[in-house]
């Protein structure tokens, strides 16, 4: 798709939420001159996929926070959406403005503990300052545990001690297993074994029974983590890698019928909101079985505009096909695991592809601009 479409002058494509689905959708959208405004909390794309990096390596923040206004220009509306009226076909923001859409691409993601999420209405220099705080955290502890050993977890425990290799660092996991479900189990082994050899302290099969007492993210010495199996782990500093939900405030008010357990939103094959035509679902907030991937939502959003355009110009819609499942984990900056298509990759390239620059190269050239 490229050039301008012959489209209703009338019509204009709200997308909510500014994450990897929210950009891709908003950039072929420009590209093919259909009107559009993206909503997003931050005023900056926020690659998370690298915040790890950033919570450990001072000065890396930076390269993870993409303005959006350098972007998108006026389609650009910083704000927290409040309120998706479905008969108005209006969106409401937190300061009462009202902006009204032909179609709606909901992206709005999940939220989870920081460093791994920063989902608040802020400044990308805010944001930047909070990961600096974070380092500086992190390099006056002597030991550190992670809490949660799922892909999260994993990469968080990694990224720790490749940094500080002479820290004591601890994985504390409910299940035996690591990292995410779907994975192949011979890649979620090869990720116990890299933690291993790193040096990383794993206790499997462990619940934290004290959680609501710990501070996590700061630097408190002598705190002590206590497990349901009545371990005692002594720790400076407790990063929790747990809690992911999904972001639905924005409509679960009025779009009640259409959710799913989770909060997610119930869509068909074409990614269109179970009822509605006009609205569809992109990235973690779609209730598709399937690991919750930048790599995802992109496809996601591929789809979701291609259907808005075939509804304008009376072409057939296209349908989302969940495949393999693909997931690399960066293990530090010298290591990395994963799988392709449901293949497990060599080491060496997860580390290439992935784990050294985090694919931040990626992002800022969908953004169009050039990195500090």
């Amino acid at each position: 798709m490229g050039g301008g479409l012959s489209v209703d002058s009338d019509t204009q494509v709200v997308v909510v939420g500014g994450g990897f689905g929210g950009i891709a959708a908003a950039q072929q959208l420009k590209s093919n001159g259909i009107k559009f405004i993206l909503i997003d909390l931050r005023d900056a794309f926020h690659h998370n996929v690298a915040s790890l990096r950033a919570a450990v390596q001072s000065g890396f923040a930076q390269k993870t926070f993409i303005p959006y206004r350098e972007t998108f220009g006026e389609s650009f509306v910083q704000g927290q959406v409040v309120k998706v009226d479905t008969a108005s076909r209006v969106i409401v923001l937190d300061d009462g403005q009202e902006i009204g859409y032909t179609h709606l691409i909901l992206c709005t993601g999940t939220d989870g503990p920081f460093p791994g999420k920063f989902n608040k209405v802020a400044s990308y220099h805010t944001a930047i300052e909070e990961y600096e705080k974070f380092v500086k955290e992190i390099q006056a502890a002597e030991s550190v545990v992670v809490v949660g050993g799922g892909s999260t977890g994993v990469e968080m425990a990694a990224e720790v001690k490749t940094e500080y290799p002479d820290k004591k660092v601890v994985l504390i996991h409910s299940r035996i297993a690591l990292a995410d479900v779907e994975l192949l189990s011979s890649v979620r082994q090869e990720a116990k074994e890299v933690l291993l050899r790193k040096g990383v302290e794993l206790v499997l099969g462990h619940k934290v029974a004290n959680q609501k007492d710990l501070k996590f993210n700061v630097t408190q010495k002598d705190m002590v983590i206590t497990t349901d199996k009545g371990m005692e782990i002594p720790a400076d500093f407790v990063i929790c890698c747990t809690g992911n939900k999904i972001n639905s405030a924005a409509y679960s008010a009025t779009m009640a019928e259409c959710l799913a357990n989770d909060g997610s939103l119930k869509v068909n094959e074409h990614l269109q909101v179970r009822g509605f035509d006009r609205i569809y679902a992109v990235g973690d907030c779609a209730h598709i079985k399937e690991p919750k991937m930048a790599y995802h939502a992109g496809l996601h959003a591929g789809i979701a505009v291609t259907n808005i355009i075939n509804s304008m110009t009376g072409k057939p819609l296209v349908s989302y096909q969940t495949g393999n499942v693909t997931m690399l984990l960066a293990m530090g900056c010298d290591d990395g695991v994963g799988q392709f298509n449901g293949y497990k990759l060599p080491r060496f390239l997860v580390t290439q592809g992935k784990s050294k620059g985090l694919l931040l190269w990626k992002s800022w050239r969908e953004m169009g601009q050039t990195s500090p």
